[in-house]
């Protein structure tokens, strides 16, 4: 059987509230960045998860290692509850996550912006091509 997890993890990462959304199918672990303007209620997070949730763009999957479920004790339970609430920021392989996916971006990018300049100089040349095309066409 397939066991899916998922966790937002909403804290304030100076001057905007960022959520980060991580999912986990199949031992896989996906994660997802979400920016917030104000500081975001409970209601407007599940609001807007409901409405954009098509528009979320995950990272690519990062390999998890399975931890086998072992029954906590209650009250150990409130307590890593507590401690994680009280913790701000993000887990280390969300972190790895999100730096994957923003690496890819950049490369993409690159290439769009390389393939655009290759574009324009194209343009360019052929543009002198037909100029000069046009003061010879007399002679």
């Amino acid at each position: 059987m397939q066991k899916t997890q998922s966790k937002l993890t909403v804290y304030f990462d100076d001057p905007f509230w960022v959520g980060v959304y991580e999912r986990i199918s199949g031992g896989l672990l996906e994660v997802c960045k979400i920016t917030f303007g104000a500081e975001p209620k409970d209601y407007e997070v599940y609001e807007y998860l409901l409405q954009n949730w098509h528009l979320l763009r995950f990272s690519t999957p990062v390999k998890m290692d399975e931890k086998q479920n072992v029954k906590i004790n209650p009250k150990r339970m409130q307590r890593a509850i507590k401690k994680q609430l009280e913790t701000q920021g993000v887990g280390t392989k969300s972190q790895q996550a999100l730096k994957l996916q923003h690496e890819e971006n950049k490369t993409i990018r690159k290439e769009k912006s390389r393939k655009q300049r290759e574009a324009e100089k194209r343009m360019q040349f052929e543009l002198r091509q037909q100029k000069k095309k046009q003061k010879h066409n007399g002679h």
